[in-house]
């Protein structure tokens, strides 16, 4: 090979280097460039799915027949609370099984919405069990039902749990 078509293959091997690496430059930053895109995307959707379900508990629940329900426990109480079930209008609401980190929750001041769902204005009964065990290790079973009336306004209930034999009512309804 000539002096000359090495120097020719050398620049066009240098020409094609030069190209190779432009063209792995430009596809960095198209790279780079689609990647934002794809996160822009990520949020639209993550931003839609917040608005889908607003817009699912608003026709799910609308505020003139929403009622909610939360659990807490009387305060300084022993016992363990193993399950509660909320009846509205002899129609069950909802049953919960308690884990041991709910139960601390609850027995630290926490409060539980125990259930949301629609009711029509006027009177309805609550029908309220709870199950547990006492300190000393006996079960109990603790039922009780209460009258309430449903305005316009969404209804907000707070049932108060206490283990028996305080003298006390065990279960305690109010509006929250």
């Amino acid at each position: 090979m000539s002096v000359l078509s090495q120097t020719s293959l050398l620049m066009l091997l240098v020409c094609g280097i030069s190209v190779a690496s432009s063209a792995q430059d430009i596809s960095a930053g198209e790279m780079r460039s689609l990647d934002g895109q794809v996160q822009e995307i990520k949020s639209d959707v993550l931003n839609i799915a917040s608005e889908l379900s607003n817009l699912e508990e608003r026709l799910l629940y609308p505020s003139n027949t929403q009622i909610a329900v939360f659990v807490s426990i009387a305060e300084d109480e022993d016992f363990r609370l193993d399950a509660v079930k909320i009846e509205i209008n002899g129609e069950m609401a909802t049953h919960h099984i308690y884990s041991f980190q709910e139960l601390e929750a609850l027995r630290k001041g926490g409060v539980q919405r125990a259930y949301t769902g629609n009711i029509v204005t006027g009177e309805h009964e609550l029908r309220v069990t709870m199950i547990g065990k006492l300190a000393n290790g006996k079960d109990f079973s603790e039922t009780d039902s209460f009258s309430f009336s449903k305005g316009v306004k969404p209804a907000t209930l707070g049932i108060v749990l206490a283990g028996p034999g305080l003298g006390k009512s065990e279960i305690q309804v109010g509006d929250w």
